[in-house]
């Protein structure tokens, strides 16, 4: 008998822990429900492709920051098949909460001409560009109600309407300089946001909609992509100048660890069987760093908090944003000062690159296994 179990068992804890493990999740009104308590990620497995996505091309869409246009890749081909301008700075390609668009964050750094630029994922091509202030990035509230533009130079998050960006209101986060990436909590409760440029997080109450608090990061440094672990308990964060990611309790909303990773700790991609952590490391530790760093991919084991593997880029390189292919088996990567993408074979953790335009940012698979969208590159559950 495992030794763990026949504590429990002494103890008399066994039957409490496999009820605390098997209790339903009470979401937040119109959230869809969490089969698995145990892991937020069970249906973004591989082969779980909703209704909604049939007929959408196979498809990699890259926004690529300086040269204004989003790259096409087929990926069983490994060539770009379509281009097309959209609006000035593109930031990421957002899965839309129905799984229906793919919306292109044109964020026009230090300008008021925002866009967000919608995809048809049946036929990859773009439709007319709405005009929207500092769409850095976007999500999508839990119960799909609104889209959440992360407007990160105003410091605010602006909740709109998810079909026709229309303003519903708008939530000052004042002290999170940067306001950037942001996962959700397991019950949809709650979002932490990252404030890349004032070293901590920020908890906001979706329900109440205000501002809970702020994290300041013990090891300071520049906080990037977040996210949660399997059983809701942990979210993980990247951070580009403490090189790792801190663990933090959601609920305390406190600092439970860190982890060294690589140079650079940027972005952050579940396995499609949710065991699994894809943390790519982008080799500098500058905003806008030069080509061929030390760029690498860590690969975190959920259960044991530990690194398994790291996967360099050969040659050097500077890996990004992205996401995993819908069986799981490519990692795909911006690499965002080499001007290329990256495909990371899962099991061995070899690379093929395909060429795109100037400064690769936040591409996004499609489609992806999964029922809804939160955001970002394709946050799915």
């Amino acid at each position: 008998m495992n030794p763990i179990v026949a504590i429990f068992l002494v103890l008399g804890l066994w039957p409490a822990v496999l009820l605390a493990q098997s209790r339903p999740i009470e979401t937040v009104p119109g959230m869809p429900p969490v089969p698995d308590p145990r892991n937020v990620y069970s249906e973004t497995a591989a082969g779980k492709l909703a209704p909604a996505v049939a007929g959408a091309l196979e498809r990699i869409y890259v926004p690529n920051r300086q040269s204004n246009d989003v790259y096409v890749i087929d990926p069983a081909t490994m060539t770009v098949v379509d281009k097309f301008r959209v609006g000035i700075n593109p930031q990421h390609v957002v899965p839309s909460w129905d799984l229906k668009t793919l919306w292109v964050t044109n964020n026009a750094e230090g300008r008021t001409d925002g866009t967000l630029t919608p995809i048809d994922p049946a036929t990859g091509k773009p439709g007319k560009s709405f005009l929207v202030d500092d769409p850095y990035n976007m999500y999508f509230t839990p119960d799909g109600r609104s889209a959440i533009v992360v407007a990160e130079a105003r410091k605010r998050l602006d909740f709109r309407d998810p079909q026709t960006m229309k303003m519903q209101r708008s939530l000052a986060v004042p002290q999170c300089a940067g306001i950037n990436h942001a996962d959700f909590s397991i019950d949809g409760r709650y979002a932490i946001f990252t404030c890349e440029f004032s070293k901590q997080l920020a908890k906001i109450d979706l329900v109440e909609m205000k501002v809970l608090g702020y994290l300041k990061l013990s090891r300071g440094g520049m906080p990037q992509d977040i996210r949660i672990s399997p059983d809701g308990s942990l979210f993980y964060v990247a951070d580009m100048h403490a090189d790792g990611v801190h663990v933090i309790d959601g609920d305390k909303f406190a600092e439970a660890g860190f982890i060294a990773t690589g140079p650079g700790t940027h972005g952050l991609y579940p396995s499609r069987d949710g065991t699994k952590l894809y943390i790519a490391n982008r080799g500098s530790h500058k905003v806008y760093g030069p080509p061929r760093g030390k760029g690498s991919v860590s690969v975190l084991d959920f259960a044991t908090r530990s690194v398994v593997a790291t996967w360099p880029i050969p040659g050097g390189g500077s890996p990004d944003m992205g996401n995993v292919s819908a069986d799981g088996k490519v990692l795909w990567l911006s690499g965002r000062f080499d001007d290329v993408v990256y495909a990371i074979d899962t099991t061995t953790g070899g690379v093929r690159s395909v060429k795109v335009g100037k400064e690769p940012h936040g591409l996004t698979v499609w489609p992806q296994p999964g029922r809804y969208s939160l955001g970002h590159t394709g946050n799915l559950r």
